[in-house]
């Protein structure tokens, strides 16, 4: 099997390490969402299973985001950072989201 080089214009959005923390992101953004609208906004003493769930979804995606940094940052960087600060952005969304609903 030969190395095939990567076409140029090809999107980086298309790597699993690019994807991957963006879709947990979310799925953690939408776990905080839908139990705040099933439930309501409730102000819990124990932290239930969604909360455990968040927390392993939210820091399980830096090792992922790290390695398309350290793959990417330096052969395409104008789009690296461009998927970089949406990675970021939607961390931040899932963040606000619990800051605000819980």
């Amino acid at each position: 099997m030969s190395n095939v080089p990567v076409a140029r214009n090809q999107s980086l959005i298309k790597q699993p390490s690019a994807f991957i923390p963006l879709v947990m992101s979310l799925a953690s953004l939408a776990m905080v969402v839908l139990r705040a609208a099933i439930f309501g906004v409730v102000h819990e003493a124990d932290e239930g299973t969604a909360a455990h769930v968040f927390q392993v979804l939210m820091v399980a995606q830096i090792p992922v985001a790290a390695y398309f940094v350290f793959k990417n940052l330096s052969r395409h960087p104008r789009q690296a950072l461009r998927i970089l600060a949406l990675q970021v952005g939607v961390w931040i969304a899932a963040f606000a989201s619990v800051y605000w609903l819980t």
